[in-house]
């Protein structure tokens, strides 16, 4: 009886935190839709504005603004199933993670395109954060040694194995270095956002015929709701 209401606890859990992450990822989508239209009706002249231009010291701050935008509706149209499906499933175990997530990933991507592309090229797209979704989700499981988040990422690894070879140089007309970074930095964020919390240890079984050892009173019975917060507040990524 109790065991059947644990687990009816954490589905429903599991389903609030679902629940925020497809708000979550459906307005960030919205946002990029809204810019590509003002975008579009002003010429594209966004992509020159606020695009990353390599090694210029004055566009380092377009790191976090030129995965929001794109070159053309064919650009934005591309990368926003994968945005949104990488994206849900990165934010599903927790919107705050994800949102330090996805600092890392623009942070990793734009700063492999601005140290090592050519000066007189410009980047913008959310490739870069769609390659480090797919790089958390992938390993995040084995990291916070979660079973439905490793087979999860498993899937994923081998649904998805052809984005590997878009990170690395050959494609013409792809910022490659842009998916590597984004790649590099999903990888570590699944080791650096890491449930941390601890594992409950088993106790060690008594030996047959031994006789129960004595207990000293605790100070209390363990406030049930508070230990429900604590969880709560773990899955949004706040512990």
């Amino acid at each position: 009886m109790g065991a059947a209401q644990g687990r009816t606890q954490s589905a429903e859990e599991m389903i609030a935190e679902a629940r925020k992450a497809f708000f979550v990822m459906f307005g960030f989508m919205a946002v990029i839709w809204i810019i590509q239209i003002v975008n579009w009706a002003g010429n594209y002249r966004l992509d020159q504005e606020y695009g990353l231009i390599p090694l210029r010291v004055g566009r380092l701050p377009e790191i976090l603004t030129s995965p929001f935008l794109h070159f053309s509706w064919q650009h934005i149209e591309g990368n926003s199933g994968p945005l949104f499906v990488f994206g849900f499933l990165a934010a599903y175990r927790g919107v705050i993670r994800f949102l330090w997530l996805t600092l890392l990933v623009a942070l990793t991507s734009g700063f492999a395109v601005w140290f090592f592309q050519g000066t007189d090229t410009l980047g913008v797209g959310a490739s870069g954060l769609i390659f480090g979704y797919f790089g958390y989700v992938v390993l995040r499981g084995i990291f916070d040694r979660h079973l439905i988040d490793t087979l999860i990422g498993v899937v994923m690894a081998a649904s998805f194995a052809y984005l590997v070879t878009i990170a690395l140089p050959g494609t013409p007309g792809v910022s490659w270095l842009a998916h590597l970074g984004g790649l590099v930095g999903g990888m570590a964020g699944a080791w650096l956002l890491r449930d941390r919390r601890p594992k409950p240890v088993a106790a060690a079984p008594e030996p047959a015929g031994s006789l129960p050892a004595q207990q000293s009173p605790g100070p209390g019975p363990v406030d049930p709701g508070r230990s429900d917060l604590h969880k709560e507040l773990g899955d949004l990524g706040l512990l």
